[in-house]
């Protein structure tokens, strides 16, 4: 991944190596740095649903956009529920109750927040087509990446051999401790467990990128960030790792005009 410093030289965002380069597309993940909130959300939350300023929140989601090239009206984003339902977005805006938005429709932005849970950010270079996808263990679960793959098919002709995905910054499988009741909801590729504690372990990565190939994505098209929101705290939020009291990430990709 491709660090974009800020003037503090820590990085305020960072592109996907699968995604640098190529015409017209605006791809992101942020990171805690270069924001103007204090204390637990220090410094770049962009999350409004946290107990944060608003105005900070609205200063940092400014920068951070900005610092993209993309005006706050081009943004499409949506109230994240923990679910698998999809959005396909024909205008910037606010939505609620989706966890994926798909879009074919140049200068509209989308974006999903993420303070754990895995961001999946989708490209089709052939039919011009853009998916942000918020998986938490719920999401990955009942598939919204297979869905969201599906959707894309359906709604924009896209086949997924020419699609270019990237399974965002999230937290990681030695740090995703859950109990049987959540673990059971996983094939035995996905989980580990700790003989002495009893207690499983969940790589959301690994999920969600074979979810990506089962939807016919070609595993050399696939990018896996290399970073953790919880072993990588100093420059990522972690809603686990910091008890809830924390900030929230944001990736986002799209193209444009």
């Amino acid at each position: 991944m491709k660090d974009q410093l800020n003037s503090n030289n820590k990085p305020l965002y960072r592109i996907p190596d699968l995604f640098t380069g190529l015409a017209n597309l605006v791809s992101g993940e942020s990171t805690r740095h270069g924001g103007v909130s204090s204390g637990p959300y220090n410094s770049l939350n962009l999350g409004g649903s946290t107990l944060d300023n608003p105005d900070n929140v609205a200063e940092n989601n400014r920068r951070f956009f900005e610092s993209l090239g993309i005006p706050l009206s081009q943004v499409a984003k949506s109230h994240q529920v923990h679910g698998s339902e999809i959005l396909v977005v024909t205008q910037a805006g606010r939505f609620d109750g989706y966890d994926a938005l798909i879009t074919n429709v140049p200068a509209v932005q989308l974006s999903v927040t993420i303070a754990d849970c895995t961001p999946i950010l989708i490209f089709d270079p052939v039919k011009k087509a853009v998916a942000a996808v918020h998986a938490g263990w719920r999401g990955t679960v009942q598939q919204i990446v297979l869905k969201t793959v599906k959707l894309l098919q359906e709604t924009y002709g896209s086949n997924p051999a020419d699609c270019l995905a990237f399974v965002g910054t999230c937290i990681d499988a030695c740090s995703f401790e859950v109990g049987e009741e959540v673990a059971e909801n996983f094939q035995s590729d996905y989980k580990s467990r700790d003989e002495q504690t009893g207690k499983f372990f969940v790589d959301l990565k690994a999920a969600n990128r074979s979810q990506l190939i089962e939807a016919g994505v070609k595993p050399e098209n696939i990018e896996v960030s290399p970073y953790s929101t919880v072993i990588h705290n100093e420059d990522y939020f972690s809603y686990r790792k910091e008890k809830g009291l924390t900030g929230r990430l944001l990736a986002t990709i799209g193209i444009k005009e």
